[in-house]
C-alpha cells in the first residue's frame, strides 16, 4: 500500500490528493483501484502492440484496415499481403503511436517496434527521396517502384515522391522522431531521414511553394517569383494537363511540409544531435519561413483576399481534377490561415499575421445560407461553384457528386480567437505554446482507458463492426480491424500511462 499511496500523491491529479486527505480508508481503496487500472493499461498496451507486430505488420509496415481474419486488406484501395501503406493512417501514423508508447513507458520493446517500422519505411523510400502512397515488398509486383534500397531497375519503375495527403511529410516526421529516440545511432534510419529531408528541400520552388509531388528538383530559372493575380479569363471546361507540378495548397500540402520542417529544425538542433546535421536543420527552418513568404505572395487581391487550391506558374488559380476549378477555396484557405498562425508561433514574425484579418472578414461575408462556406468561390464574382453528378460546372448545389465535399465548415471564428490570443503573447510565451503539456489523469481519461480495455479481446485485438471499402458492394465482411482505432487506443493508453507515471522525488 505504501507504493500505491506514494504513486498517487506524485502522479495523479489534485482530486486524488484531496481524496487522500479527506476520505480516510475510502481513499486507500481508491488508490488501489488506480494502481490496478495502471497495471491493466500496461498489459493492454503490450497485448495490442504484440498482436499488431506479430500478426498484422508486413516488414514493419501497416495498411488502413483488415478483415477480422486478416485475409482481406486495404489502404486507399485494395491491398495485397506484401504491401504496407505510407499515406496516413498507415505506417508512419502507427509508428508515431509506437513512439508514444515508448515515451510513456520507457520499455525497450516499444523502441524495437519503432526501429522495425522505421526500417520498413526506409526500405520503401524512393530514389527521389520521398515515398509513394504504398510500399510493396514483392519483387515481382506489377507496379514496380524505384526504391532507394534495392529497388526495381525497370524503366517503368515509378520514382514520384508524393506530398499529397501528408504522405512523404508524415513518413519523414516519424523517421526524424525515431532517429532521435534511437539516439541517432541507427545508420539506416538516420540516412533515410537525411536523404528525405534533403529531397524535400531541393523540391521547393524559388518562390517557396511545393508541388503535389516530385521526382527531381525544379530548374530555378524557369520559375520566376510573382505575386498571385486573377487571370484575365479562365476556361470553364477542364482542360487536363499535369497539375501535379503546380504550386499546391490542396490537402494541406504546404502546411504539412512547414510543420515537418520546423520539427526537423528542433530535432537536429538539439544537444546530442549529430553536428553535421545542423546546416540541414537551419536549411529546414529557412525553407519553412520561405514557404510562409509564398503564402503571403499567394493571397489573392480584393475582393477575394484568400487562397486557391493550386496556382499555375503565372500565379493564377488553376484547374486540378475535373471537379476542382480555378477558384477561391473555403477549405484550403482555412488551412492556410492555421499555417500562418503556426508560422507566427514558431518565429514571432508578425508579417505572418497581417493577411489573416482580411481573409477572415472576407469569408464571414461569404457564408452560405446554412452557415457553411462553399469549397469553391468563382473568381471575382464570388458566387459559390458546384458540379453536377456528370461534372458540369454550375451555381446550383442540388445535384452534386457524393464523393467530395462541395461545402465545408466555417472555422473562421476559432481562427480569429486564436489570432487574438497569440497576438498578445511575448516571445517566451510563444515558445511555451510549442511545448506539449504533460497529460492529466482525470476521470474522463480513466473512463476512456477502461472502455477500450473492455473492448480488447484476449489476443490483443480491437475488432469492430465495419465494412471494407474497396472489395466490392457484395463483400460479406462485417467485422474489421482498423489501424486508426489501434492508433487512437495506443495513444490513449500512452497518455494515461504518462499521466500516472511515478515522478522522481
Amino acid at each position: 500500500m505504501r507504493n500505491a499511496v506514494s504513486f498517487t500523491i506524485l502522479g495523479a491529479t489534485g482530486f486524488w490528493v484531496a481524496l487522500t486527505w479527506t476520505a480516510g480508508f475510502g481513499a486507500a481503496a481508491g488508490l488501489a483501484a488506480e494502481a490496478t487500472v495502471r497495471e491493466q493499461a500496461l498489459a493492454g498496451l503490450r497485448r495490442g502492440v504484440e498482436f499488431f507486430r506479430r500478426d498484422v505488420a508486413v516488414e514493419g509496415t501497416y495498411l488502413w484496415q483488415y478483415s477480422e481474419d486478416l485475409a482481406k486488406r486495404e489502404g486507399e484501395g485494395k491491398a495485397t499481403a506484401t504491401q504496407g501503406w505510407v499515406q496516413p493512417p498507415g505506417t508512419p501514423a502507427v509508428g508515431s503511436a509506437l513512439l508514444d508508447a515508448h515515451a510513456a513507458t520507457g520499455d525497450e520493446y516499444y523502441l524495437d517496434a519503432v526501429r522495425e517500422t522505421a526500417h520498413g519505411l526506409a526500405r520503401g523510400q524512393l530514389q527521389s527521396g520521398g515515398w509513394a502512397y504504398f510500399i510493396d515488398f514483392n519483387p515481382q509486383t506489377s507496379r514496380p517502384l524505384a526504391y532507394r534500397l534495392g529497388g526495381s531497375t525497370s524503366k517503368k519503375a515509378r520514382n514520384h515522391s508524393t506530398l499529397d495527403d501528408n504522405t512523404t511529410q508524415a513518413a519523414l516526421l516519424f523517421l526524424m522522431h525515431a532517429d532521435r529516440a534511437l539516439k541517432f545511432e541507427d545508420g539506416r534510419v538516420h540516412e533515410a531521414a537525411r536523404c528525405a529531408l534533403e529531397s524535400v528541400l531541393r523540391a521547393q520552388y524559388p518562390n517557396g511553394a511545393w508541388p503535389q509531388g516530385y521526382d527531381r528538383p525544379p530548374e530555378p530559372d524557369k520559375f520566376p517569383v510573382k505575386k498571385a493575380a486573377f487571370p484575365e479569363r479562365w476556361s470553364r471546361t477542364h482542360l487536363g494537363g499535369d497539375y501535379h507540378r503546380f504550386y499546391t495548397f490542396n490537402d494541406d500540402v504546404i502546411g504539412d511540409v512547414v510543420e515537418m520542417l520546423f520539427a526537423a529544425w528542433r530535432i537536429y538542433r538539439e544537444p546530442g544531435a549529430p553536428a553535421d546535421m545542423r546546416p540541414l536543420a537551419d536549411g529546414a527552418r529557412a525553407a519553412a519561413e520561405k514557404a510562409g513568404d509564398f503564402i503571403l505572395l499567394a493571397q489573392l487581391p480584393d475582393p477575394q483576399p484568400a487562397w486557391a487550391q493550386q496556382y499555375d506558374f503565372d500565379m493564377h488559380p488553376a484547374w486540378a481534377r475535373k471537379f476542382e476549378p480555378p477558384a477561391v477555396c473555403g477549405g484550403e484557405s482555412q488551412g492556410v490561415l492555421r499555417t500562418l498562425l503556426s508560422l507566427y508561433r514558431q518565429t514571432g514574425n508578425r508579417k505572418y499575421l497581417e493577411p489573416i484579418p482580411r481573409a477572415i472578414q472576407y469569408f464571414q461575408r461569404s457564408r452560405r445560407p446554412d452557415g457553411r462556406l462553399a469549397r469553391f468561390y468563382e473568381l471575382q464574382t464570388n458566387r459559390p461553384l458546384y458540379f453536377t453528378k456528370d461534372y458540369q460546372l454550375t451555381y446550383d448545389d442540388g445535384d452534386v457528386p457524393t464523393h467530395y465535399a462541395f461545402a465545408v465548415g466555417d472555422g473562421t471564428a476559432a481562427i480569429a480567437r486564436e489570432l487574438e490570443r497569440v497576438s498578445r503573447l511575448n516571445a517566451a510565451e510563444l515558445e511555451e505554446t510549442l511545448r506539449p503539456a504533460r497529460p492529466k489523469a482525470d476521470r474522463g481519461l480513466e473512463k476512456a482507458v477502461r472502455s477500450l480495455l473492455a473492448a480488447q479481446d484476449a489476443r490483443g485485438r480491437w475488432v469492430e463492426d465495419g465494412r471494407l471499402h474497396y472489395h466490392g458492394a457484395d463483400d460479406p465482411t462485417t467485422r474489421v480491424i482498423r489501424c486508426e482505432t489501434f492508433i487512437r487506443h495506443v495513444r490513449t493508453l500512452s497518455r494515461y500511462l504518462e499521466a500516472t507515471r511515478p515522478q522522481p522525488k
